[in-house]
């Protein structure tokens, strides 16, 4: 199946690449043959010959260029990127204690990295007349959570509607560029996250996601998403089999998201 999925030997960037979505994007591509230049601010010391992992902090424009130039020497151009960093550090409290700083660290972080990256590397697609960019966004950009996420979930949506943008431009290039919604993920931070939450209301694992689905109005499918579900989304949609797929949005949510 991997073999048939057409991606050997593609070069790939993956940001956020060691942890969670992007660390399982990583391992499913290189299972399909790819070679693979993975990103985060600190990184594993292994590598191969189909893996390298570059230590960069991408909420800057001098980290966001390290990495470009980095992949343009290595690999001589690209062929997918996919844009999975991203997250929240804000307070709780809603937008009163949103300051200047927050905004600029949500802006910094979920929507800027990839504005940088693309514009570094989309002329080397461009030149060879083929490519695919994957932005991750959020079902919090149509279902924000004011209480805490009000500014990551504006940072998703300035994303989102960069993307959708960028792929009218380019796709008459040969550039596809796909937007990929995940809603809540049963990553390392996401089980820490509910197991914090069950340890503060007495009750266990299961009782703090439950806790999680709830805040988010319910998961019909009585789950959250595993990375590795969403990292096949990824990688199909990376592949020559989605050949006629761009500009779209893929929410992947378990249901979530309570309208189409």
């Amino acid at each position: 199946m991997n073999a048939e999925l057409g991606l050997k030997d593609l070069r790939a960037l993956v940001t956020g690449g060691t942890k969670g979505v992007g660390a399982a994007v990583v391992d499913k591509l290189l299972a399909t043959g790819a070679r693979v230049m993975a990103t985060a601010r600190t990184v594993p010391e292994s590598k191969s010959d189909r893996l390298r992992y570059i230590a960069a902090d991408l909420t800057t424009a001098v980290g966001c260029d390290a990495i470009a130039q980095s992949v343009l020497r290595e690999f001589g151009g690209i062929d997918v990127i996919v844009h999975v960093v991203g997250g929240s550090s804000a307070p709780p409290g809603g937008f009163a204690t949103l300051n200047d700083t927050e905004w600029l660290r949500a802006l910094n972080l979920n929507l800027m990295p990839a504005v940088r990256l693309d514009r570094s590397l989309l002329p080397s697609m461009i030149a060879q007349g083929a490519g695919v960019i994957i932005h991750v966004t959020s079902i919090q950009h149509v279902l924000p959570l004011p209480e805490a996420t009000t500014a990551y979930a504006a940072a998703k949506a300035a994303l989102s509607t960069y993307s959708k943008s960028l792929s009218k431009e380019v796709t008459p290039k040969g550039i596809r560029v796909i937007r990929v919604a995940p809603g809540w993920i049963e990553t390392d931070a996401a089980v820490a996250f509910a197991q914090r939450l069950a340890e503060e209301r007495g009750t266990d694992y299961e009782g703090g996601k439950k806790i999680i689905m709830e805040s988010l109005g319910g998961i019909p499918l009585g789950r959250p998403a595993r990375p590795q579900e969403v990292a096949d989304l990824i990688t199909f949609l990376v592949s020559p089999r989605a050949a006629s797929i761009t500009g779209a949005e893929y929410v992947i949510d378990g249901g979530t998201v309570p309208t189409a």
